[in-house]
């Protein structure tokens, strides 16, 4: 995911970027969000474990937010983004993905 939501993510910024701004910022940041959860998960340790979990949190309540926001005024994002529709054109994994990371983070903490 992290290498994807990169890949187009500088894409997007460097061939289109003027046509919508913010869909494409809010898509840069959902990459630099799943790149940084991504190394504190490979980097491992409690610290880590609990920077994962609060990324994981603020990706849902940003694919929460932008979702309910382009469903209620599309014309804002005039190209999509990827916490549109909560994820629809993406199989709702962006809604998904942080929702998983964060049950998975709980239950290893048990272990």
């Amino acid at each position: 995911m992290s290498v994807g939501a990169v890949s187009r993510t500088a894409f997007e910024i460097s061939t289109k970027f003027d046509r919508a701004p913010l869909a494409y910022t809010l898509s840069g940041v959902a990459a630099v969000v799943y790149v940084f959860i991504t190394y504190t998960l490979v980097r491992g340790g409690e610290t880590a474990r609990k920077a994962a979990l609060v990324c994981c949190g603020g990706e849902l309540v940003g694919v929460l937010t932008v979702g309910t926001w382009t469903v209620l005024d599309p014309a804002a994002f005039p190209e999509a983004t990827v916490w549109s529709g909560f994820g629809w054109g993406y199989l709702f994994i962006p809604v998904l993905l942080p929702v998983t990371g964060m049950l998975w983070l709980r239950r290893s903490r048990r272990s």
